[in-house]
């Protein structure tokens, strides 16, 4: 017990909430010099704050967390080092958790959720870009142009995502500007790219901001194995380029475009890059799956996660159910239970609460159900009997 009133000067994560003004010295900190990086902020963008369902999801889910001192120091090292943090532990020990509690602790904002499963790729959790839509949606304004001919819809089609240009009198002359003679059956330039983009949550999350965005990206090691590799680019550089825009960058510099949080809430994107102005506080998760190449992991701070003993659980159950286990021994025999039976297999910490609550709803009261009440909510996830 005495490990959880233990604060420390230099934390910036305490798991306790109330963190505005440690979140005003997160802001204000000086990041190690091959960390500082130099993107410009949008100023007609801005994330979603500590308001609304999606920050009320986040809050409710991570104020329950109950760090010990060696996760809270292993969190802030890699705070204060702007390093991304892979921790890994048994199913159901926390470690999806742990991004909601800092972000509620540290008044965040919503996390940025990216599950990654065997074909999830980079680009997934860059962005998305529906070019199907796209090419769609071309085609269809070429058939509603009055007086379309339908081989110039066959060719606009067929070209998908570009304008049909007029003739070019010469090698490498340029279309004219003339719409009419650009288009001179009536066929209209192809939507704009704009519509068919969108962020996902690891190209959002490397949005410029002066404050970071928490990302947790969930259970990594059920990627393919190149995943870890192509992630080491982004978290060095801090950015990453859409190459669909960098094409017309020289025609649209500037595109806004969709976000994870809210495909209507545009931020534009200038010559295809987005660059992070502070790098985001990114939770990788894993299981213990597979292993890592050493040049993923010398790039991350790494936090191993134990299952919790009987002071941990009891503080737990605290925080989330507001039960104190020594005011009953019925909540003190379904915590040995939960001991007992972790040693034939795997149990995860939210088994225990569904136990507690079920008890505080009455339910499984009677004496002789004891053995089936155990074996219906603490069913083992790994070992013989799973």
């Amino acid at each position: 017990m005495e490990a959880e009133a233990v604060v420390k000067d230099w934390w910036l994560y305490h798991g306790t909430g109330e963190g505005a003004d440690r979140r005003a010295r997160l802001e204000a900190g000086f990041p190690p010099p091959w960390r500082d990086f130099t993107g410009a902020p949008d100023p007609g963008y801005a994330p979603p704050g500590c308001a609304g369902a999606a920050w009320e999801r986040t809050w409710r889910r991570g104020e329950g967390y109950v760090p010990d001192e060696p996760e809270k120091d292993v969190v802030n090292t890699a705070l204060h080092l702007r390093r991304p943090l892979l921790v890994t532990g048994k199913p159901g020990v926390g470690k999806s958790t742990l991004a909601y509690s800092i972000a509620s602790d540290l008044n965040l904002g919503p996390v940025l959720h990216w599950p990654i499963t065997s074909r999830t790729v980079l680009r997934d959790g860059l962005y998305l870009y529906d070019a199907i839509g796209r090419l769609q949606e071309a085609g269809l304004e070429q058939l509603r142009a009055p007086g379309a001919h339908p081989a110039a819809t066959a060719a606009g089609t067929a070209v998908g995502t570009e304008p049909v240009s007029a003739p070019v009198s010469g090698p490498g002359a340029a279309p004219s500007a003339d719409p009419a003679a650009a288009h001179p059956q009536g066929v209209p330039s192809a939507p704009s790219i704009s519509r068919y983009l969108r962020l996902g949550p690891l190209g959002t999350a490397l949005l410029p901001q002066d404050r970071p965005r928490v990302l947790l990206v969930d259970e990594i090691d059920k990627s393919d194995i190149d995943l870890p590799g192509d992630l080491l680019t982004v978290f060095e550089d801090g950015g990453f380029l859409i190459p669909e825009l960098a094409r017309l960058a020289q025609e649209d510099p500037t595109v806004a475009i969709g976000t994870d949080d809210d495909p209507d809430a545009v931020v534009r994107i200038t010559q295809g890059r987005v660059q992070c102005r502070y790098f985001p506080i990114v939770v990788l998760t894993s299981n213990g799956e597979r292993d890592f190449p050493p040049a993923f992991l010398r790039r991350c701070v790494r936090l191993h996660l134990e299952p919790p003993g009987p002071d941990k659980l009891a503080r737990i159950v605290r925080r989330r159910l507001g039960v104190d286990i020594d005011s009953g021994e019925e909540y003190q025999d379904l915590v040995q239970a939960f001991l007992d039976r972790g040693e034939d297999g795997d149990l995860a910490t939210d088994q225990l609460l569904n136990a507690i609550q079920l008890r505080l709803a009455g339910a499984w009261s009677a004496p002789a159900d004891r053995e089936r009440f155990l074996a219906t909510v603490m069913q083992h996830l790994t070992g013989p009997t799973a």
